[in-house]
């Protein structure tokens, strides 16, 4: 499979199990790792035989400020589901950052990643 990667897509979210995190908010990134054929949209030179990563930019960043979720598990498993249903692609990898994480010593970064197939 080849691999189209979109890396550092970063919004505001109010996502977190504290209040002041739903009432405050911080910010989110995302990576997100779409598994594909892209030998066809290569081959015609065409944007409508791939993903165009734009679109998936605007759709990642609508989750990332939409509804809250306690977890950030619970945001990547939002943003797959949303990149399984949209994109023709074979499995997607969504890495969710939250540099801000209210932890009470120094750190520089909590994520989660989950790859997700679709079936």
């Amino acid at each position: 499979m080849d691999v189209i990667k979109l890396s550092g897509i970063t919004a505001v979210g109010y996502h977190g199990v504290f209040d002041h995190e739903r009432r405050d908010g911080q910010p989110f990134t995302i990576d997100v790792a779409l598994h594909t054929d892209i030998r066809a949209a290569a081959a015609a030179d065409d944007l409508t035989l791939t993903a165009h990563y734009g679109e998936l930019a605007e759709g990642v960043k609508e989750i990332i400020t939409g509804e809250p979720v306690n977890l950030i598990e619970t945001l990547a498993e939002r943003i797959a589901g949303y990149v399984l249903a949209t994109f023709s692609i074979a499995a997607v990898e969504v890495t969710v950052h939250k540099p801000q994480a209210p932890i009470e010593v120094p750190f520089g970064d909590v994520t989660i990643t989950i790859y997700r197939e679709n079936s």
